[in-house]
Formats: C-alpha cells, sequence, structure tokens
C-alpha cells in the first residue's frame, strides 16, 4: 500500500465517525420524531422544523427541564450548532421580527417575535420567571467551540389553534438511511476511480466495512454521545 492511501484511508475514517455520528443522531431520535405528542420548533427564516424533546441536547432539539412551557413564563431552548444534525447552525441569522413558532400539545400555536441577539460567556447562567412571556433560543459560539453561547431573545405574540398536521410530520425520520446510503454510493464511485489502480481494493474494503458500520447503527441505534466523545478526544477537547 503507498503513502497516499494509506492518508486516503485514514481521512476516510475521520469522516466516516463524522458521518457515524449523524446517523446516530438521527436513528436514535426516530421515536420523538414518530411521537406526535413531541412539541415542535418552527422557524421558517433559518429552516428549522424540529421535534423538541426533554431528554438531551443530543436527541435534538432540547427543552431545559428548569424552564417554563409556553403561556407560562420564559421557555429555554438549546440546540446544537454544529454536528448532532447542526439543527441551529444558522441561528446568528436570526434578526429583529424574524418569527419563532412553537406548537404545542395542550397548549397550541405559540407565536414569538424575535427581539434582540447576544453572545455570552459559556459560564453565563440565564435568569428565567414565569412573569415574562418569552423565548431563549440558546446554542455555540463561534460554530464547533464552546466558548461562548449564542441567545436569540423573543417576545411571545399570540397564541392560536394547534397544527395538528405539523405534529404529526416526521421529515427527519429517514434522515440516518439516506446519509448511510450517500456514504456507500460516493465511496463507491471513490474507489472505482481511485488513481492507483493497485490499492483500489484497500479503498473499497474500507468503504464497505464503514458503511457496514453505518447501517448497522440505522438498524440497531446507539448514544450519538458514544461517538460524539471519540471525536471530541480527536479534536484536542474541543
Amino acid at each position: 500500500m503507498k503513502i497516499a492511501t494509506a492518508v486516503v484511508i485514514i481521512a476516510l475514517v475521520v469522516v466516516g465517525m463524522y458521518t457515524l455520528l449523524e446517523v446516530t443522531y438521527f436513528s436514535s431520535k426516530i421515536a420523538i420524531e414518530r411521537d406526535i405528542s413531541s412539541p415542535v420548533l418552527l422557524i421558517p427564516a433559518i429552516g428549522v422544523n424540529e421535534k423538541i424533546n426533554n431528554v438531551s441536547i443530543s436527541q435534538g432539539v432540547y427543552h431545559e427541564e428548569y424552564s417554563y412551557l409556553p403561556t407560562k413564563g420564559e421557555v429555554v431552548i438549546f440546540g446544537h450548532r454544529t454536528s448532532y444534525g447542526s439543527p441551529f447552525l444558522r441561528l446568528n441569522d436570526l434578526k429583529p421580527g424574524d418569527v419563532v413558532t412553537l406548537q404545542w400539545q395542550g397548549i397550541g400555536e405559540v407565536n414569538y417575535t424575535v427581539k434582540n441577539s447576544r453572545i455570552v460567556p459559556a459560564s453565563y447562567l440565564l435568569p428565567v420567571n414565569n412573569s415574562t412571556q418569552r423565548i431563549y433560543l440558546i446554542t455555540c459560539d463561534p460554530p464547533g467551540f464552546t466558548t461562548n453561547r449564542l441567545i436569540v431573545e423573543a417576545d411571545m405574540t399570540n397564541v392560536g389553534l394547534l397544527n395538528d398536521t405539523i405534529l404529526s410530520e416526521n421529515p427527519q425520520e429517514n434522515y440516518a438511511l439516506y446519509i448511510c446510503i450517500g456514504f456507500l454510493a460516493i465511496g463507491l464511485i471513490l474507489a472505482f476511480f481511485y488513481p492507483i489502480k493497485e490499492d483500489r481494493y484497500f479503498v473499497l474494503a474500507t468503504i464497505i466495512v464503514i458503511s457496514a458500520i453505518l447501517f448497522y447503527a440505522y438498524f440497531f441505534p446507539f448514544s450519538p454521545d458514544i461517538i460524539g466523545s471519540k471525536i471530541e478526544w480527536l479534536n484536542g477537547g474541543i
């Protein structure tokens, strides 16, 4: 095996780890996607349509248990900006006047209007109370680092009827399968056209092994934190 091929294989393993993180993320949250009682966060301005969970930020957009329910006080929602589906990747693009909507069983459709955004240290403790009807959307800043937090603040404007159609949708249910198929397809093309002909089988074997692991993670989901911790170690703890 030539050195260039060894480098390519190492790169494929690293890419495979990041891909596995996304597969485990989407496959582990299928139950949340299918649960019509799961609230939904909609932010049309940045293309967010996410089911909300109360378990972990590693399973998607997370409702902080120490905050309040919509219409009962201030709501705090966390989401990853990179990896884990990157639901809040474009949170920094929100501007005053943009609309944030919660579809929440037992409450209805709650609309908020973005007021401002700010960046605070990671150690910042956000005070919440039940006297103000507001939502805080929180993610890391800058993307991929945990140095600071980006907080978008929006005030409640009105409450309407629940949209059962939105609650019954599960747009991300098949994302994990699509990622598996995409990695395998691109990998096979890479192996077929790999310029060092005598090493193509090494590349092909690597693609097949990684793809097998991805499909296993799809059919037998496990916590994405297992892979996330390994990636953090590779990144030096970032």
